[in-house]
């Protein structure tokens, strides 16, 4: 295997995807790629580049690595460009040499993957775009594929967005059915969520401006405006400025209905930031493709 790798910062490297990898193949080999072993010569080796057919911002060439490495050690996969690149149609992205076999035994898992984070990053970045210029972040959810929600929030920091709570685990977020299931009043389940978990940002969610009066003084870090338009986004900005307890700063998170025709104007009605579910949950694949060209007469002997 060749480098440089393509990793971005914050690249998810814990000994679970590994298994991922294996899974992914084991799914789609199964026992044996029967059509390359009826085609291909064994000892045949190819070359050729994984070329971007979209604009867009590339994401997942260092698990495509790993995908050829785990089907055959003597793929050589090299990037050509860094996780988070813009690219164009027809620039190429990695270049795989090889046993031809192996090649094409690996393409569609390493695509499928890497078509799918490309696409994450993609969107963010549009997302990304539309509040430059203003402080306020995109933010992921959970709303991610079982398995691949560290692979899909490290694609929404490739295309520049920014990762909300990793799971149930890392962050206090009481949402209106918290509260309708709560034993005790919210100023009795932050107390018990600080004495539990000090190291913990807590976030409450409200539905109305008066909710959100109630929760300020409170003093948690977030407040989550559920499907609050913008108009309504900068009165409460307006409150929050205006009653906010001495020294203490909570911030405001638009969500619900949030898309990229309204984002910037929650930007600019002061939210400080916006999350967003459809950055994982449907986006759309970017299209890559690998341009694949045998070498007569060569072997890999």
């Amino acid at each position: 295997m060749t480098t440089p790798d393509g990793r971005a910062p914050g690249f998810p490297e814990e000994p679970w995807l590994e298994a991922l990898v294996a899974h992914a193949l084991a799914e789609d080999v199964g026992s044996g790629d029967v059509t390359t072993e009826t085609a291909v010569d064994p000892d045949a080796v190819a070359g050729g580049v994984i070329a971007a057919r979209q604009t867009g911002v590339v994401c997942g060439l260092p698990v495509a690595a790993m995908i050829f490495d785990k089907v055959d050690p003597q793929v050589e996969f090299q990037c050509l460009v860094d996780d988070g690149a813009r690219v164009d149609p027809g620039l190429p992205v990695a270049r795989i040499d090889g046993p031809a076999a192996s090649i094409l035994t690996g393409e569609r898992t390493a695509l499928n993957i890497l078509q799918y984070l490309s696409g994450i990053a993609t969107l963010t970045s549009r997302y990304a775009a539309q509040v430059a210029g203003t402080p306020c972040r995109v933010l992921d959810t959970r709303k991610t594929l079982p398995g691949y929600r560290l692979l899909a929030k490290y694609a929404v920091r490739c295309g520049g967005g920014h990762n909300h709570r990793m799971g149930l685990h890392d962050r206090i977020l009481l949402k209106d059915n918290h509260w309708a299931a709560r034993e005790g009043s919210l100023a009795e389940l932050v107390a018990r969520g600080r004495r539990n978990h000090p190291d913990l940002a807590i976030e409450v969610e409200v539905d109305t401006l008066e909710q959100l009066r109630d929760v300020l003084p409170l003093e948690v870090e977030w407040v989550l405006l559920d499907n609050f338009p913008p108009e309504r986004v900068a009165e409460a900005v307006a409150y929050r400025d205006a009653h906010d307890p001495a020294g203490w700063s909570t911030r405001l998170e638009s969500s619900g209905n949030v898309d990229l025709e309204t984002i910037r104007a929650h930007a600019l009605a002061g939210a400080d930031a916006a999350s967003v579910g459809r950055l994982t949950h449907s986006v759309p694949a970017l299209d890559l493709g690998l341009d694949f060209e045998t070498r007569s007469g060569e072997t890999t002997s």
